[in-house]
């Protein structure tokens, strides 16, 4: 992302108005999970001040009633947010396992990087776990490339040439159901997709396939991409979509 994650973390770059850490917290928000952890690293501090300075006013309809703003919405008025510093050059899994303790008795929890936006059906991820019984599950979806996928022969013959987006490839859409046991079988300094793929391998990982909306942001040009978006007003991964006021 350049020169916009050298002055804050990557999550606070904003989609529309909102950084897209708000976005992604809306999106779980809205199917009833409202209790969060998030896993500080690099300028930690930004994010806490977001947060706590957060002013829903702006963002919200509201009735003034003297100097007192009477909200007729709310943001993150009813979230509980744990700020848990998990160290700067710590591992994926590090800042996973740093969670158990206040992950707690729940069975199941959600998790996901601070980079994607999508409008998947997160009630019916979570049953599938369920049913599977197995430990973790995870959304795989079309890569969004504009590259061209070419099939050729040993000798250089070309048989065909498709874009990557009709191609039956599928990668990780970075967003995870997974049962609290996965922290018995995760391992020190290992990165989480090692313990993933290892978990994989055993047969304990089920893959859920979305062929909605998906975008990541990992690119100046996803951003913008985004961003387009959201000036539209119709924001998929908000799942009752409304115009972003300015903040």
């Amino acid at each position: 992302m350049g020169e916009a994650a050298e002055r804050i973390p990557k999550p606070l770059i904003t989609v529309g108005s909102r950084p897209i850490l708000w976005h992604i917290m809306r999106w779980d928000a809205s199917w009833g999970h409202k209790e969060f952890i998030l896993c500080l690293g690099y300028r930690a501090d930004t994010v806490k001040e977001f947060v706590l300075e957060h002013n829903e006013a702006l963002g919200n309809d509201f009735m003034l009633a003297g100097r007192e703003a009477q909200l007729l919405g709310s943001d993150m008025g009813d979230w509980g947010i744990t700020f848990l510093d998990t160290g700067i050059h710590a591992s994926v899994g590090d800042r996973l396992l740093a969670t158990k303790s206040y992950v707690g008795e729940d069975e199941v929890f959600l998790c996901t990087y601070g980079d994607g936006l999508t409008d998947a059906p997160l009630d019916e991820m979570i049953d599938r776990l369920v049913e599977s019984g197995k430990t973790g599950l995870f959304m795989t979806v079309r890569p969004r490339l504009s590259y061209h996928v070419v099939d050729a022969d040993d000798e250089g013959n070309v048989r065909s040439i498709h874009p990557m987006s009709s191609a039956d490839v599928l990668i990780n859409g970075g967003f995870f159901v997974l049962r609290s046991r996965i922290f018995d079988d995760l391992r020190p300094g290992e990165d989480f997709m090692e313990g993933v793929a290892r978990l994989a391998r055993e047969g304990d990982m089920f893959a859920y396939r979305h062929d909605g909306f998906w975008a990541p942001m990992d690119t100046m040009k996803d951003k913008q991409d985004l961003d387009a978006i959201a000036e539209n007003g119709n924001l998929p991964w908000l799942r009752f979509p409304r115009k972003l006021a300015s903040a």
